[in-house]
């Protein structure tokens, strides 16, 4: 527990593990990975007196975490967000899947975008530049220039996407919110069950970041993340040992299945073979509406465009 572990601060924050800790784990086989997995697991049904369930996208990871946690729990429940904006592979294996609490969004995705806007670049970038754009002039200050600490400025639109601050689109972060976290949370309140997440420190820096400040189960925030430690091998290795079903977007070269309209990271995938090139091969109409209806096309365009000059 957070309590029994000795921390340290770093750049103002406080962190309970180390990286070279980290990489200890990531490099186990994947047996131990399991074994290690599943004490966590218990160490959380157990804290919450079996008040729990699993967060399940109908993604590969989360697979991997409703088996591993069923095979100790086979009662719990799974609670899947239709947002939506899941592809229909992704959808019909979730409805495949027993015991699932099925949640909605309070807004369409169309209602997001004209009321707050597109998610483009990353979460963050996103964040800081729609606050740049609608915050006080304290904020613009602080979004335009960072902070220092210890040397490094943060806090700030990155350099090369400040021409964002003046695109002819709204900009916004508040997608992720609106259409998955916020039933989450609703869900979370009324029902007092604590969350199973799927997610690993090797998706992202701020998930790193996350791991390294909280580890698998975080009391305080109310969440459990028993996979953090794994990386994206052990999710096929654990299919493979058990042989899992899973959805089948991720036989047409599809990496990642989150939302399928979402700009996040797109701008780092090889041109041919992006997530948009698999819709439109796969899924015309979807891509049609995307581009055209919802206008993501033009959004596209200009990010393009400005990043190239």
């Amino acid at each position: 527990m957070r309590n029994l572990v000795r921390g340290y601060f770093f750049y103002g924050e406080y962190y309970i593990m180390e990286m070279w800790q980290l990489k200890q784990r990531q490099s186990l086989p994947l047996d131990a990975k399991i074994n290690l997995s599943k004490q966590k697991i218990i160490e959380w049904y157990e804290k919450n007196n079996g008040d729990v369930y699993v967060s399940f996208s109908g993604g590969k990871d989360s697979t991997v975490m409703l088996h591993l946690v069923r095979s100790i729990h086979k009662h719990i429940p799974a609670v899947f967000v239709d947002t939506g904006l899941e592809y229909p592979e992704v959808k019909a294996f979730a409805k495949e899947v027993d015991n699932v609490i099925t949640l909605k969004p309070s807004m369409n995705f169309k209602n997001v975008l004209e009321t707050y806007g597109y998610p483009v670049v990353n979460k963050m970038q996103s964040q800081y530049i729609e606050q740049y754009r609608n915050g006080s002039e304290k904020m613009k200050k602080l979004r335009w220039e960072g902070k220092v600490y210890n040397g490094v400025r943060n806090y700030k639109i990155s350099e090369k996407w400040k021409f964002l601050v003046n695109a002819p689109f709204k900009i916004s972060d508040k997608c992720c919110q609106i259409m998955k976290k916020d039933p989450i949370k609703k869900y979370n309140k009324e029902s007092k069950r604590k969350a199973f997440v799927g997610i690993m420190a090797c998706d992202s820096s701020q998930r790193q970041k996350q791991y390294l400040q909280n580890g698998c189960n975080s009391f305080k925030l109310g969440v459990s993340k028993p996979l953090a430690f794994w990386v994206e091998s052990d999710i096929w290795d654990y299919i493979k040992k058990y042989n899992l079903k899973y959805a089948k977007i991720y036989d047409y070269g599809m990496e990642r299945t989150g939302c399928m309209f979402c700009m996040f990271g797109c701008q780092f995938e090889k041109k041919g073979s992006t997530r948009f090139d698999i819709l439109k091969k796969h899924h015309v109409k979807l891509y049609n509406y995307c581009m055209d209806k919802l206008k993501l096309q033009e959004v596209i365009n200009f990010v393009n465009k400005q990043e190239e000059q």
